[in-house]
């Protein structure tokens, strides 16, 4: 075996580490985590968040969405379906259904709505240089799927 190629595949990026940073990206979402916890997650360098209401970028770009969400979403939950991980060397393309359920509440509305949706979502993952983890760099919602009677976006 190449000695290049041996170094090669101990950085390429395994369906398995995908899969938990994912269910830790939605575990965060559900629980409103503090922005902190967000950071090790995503990519420091040329992050693209693709979302219904507009593109994202940088972190400051998702600071900016996420602290509009949990303003605006309660009793979340984010159930994963389906995490697709197409490896290619040291990033990975990465298709993820997730069904996502949430509350909010439009003042003066006398009742809250809920949202039920399957979101399909793109995603591209790279190796962080600081921590060799995976780190989301594009995250695009490509298309929600609604349930039958669930409130809309």
């Amino acid at each position: 075996m190449n000695p290049n190629q041996l170094t090669s595949n101990i950085h390429d990026i395994t369906e398995v580490e995908v899969y938990e940073l994912a269910q830790t990206w939605y575990e965060n979402l559900d629980v409103h985590a503090p922005l902190e916890e967000f950071v090790p997650l995503l990519a420091q360098e040329g992050l693209k968040m693709v979302f219904p209401e507009g593109t994202m970028e940088g972190f400051g770009g998702f600071k900016q969405w996420y602290e509009r969400v949990v303003n605006l979403f309660f009793d979340e939950v984010h159930t994963l379906d389906n995490v697709t991980t197409m490896p290619k060397g040291d990033r990975a393309e990465v298709k993820v259904i997730v069904k996502w359920e949430a509350s909010r509440w439009n003042a003066p509305a006398p009742k809250s709505e809920r949202i039920i949706a399957d979101a399909y979502q793109t995603w591209e993952v790279v190796r962080s240089p600081t921590t060799g983890k995976p780190v989301i760099l594009t995250y695009v919602v490509d298309s929600l799927h609604y349930d039958e009677g669930s409130a809309k976006l």
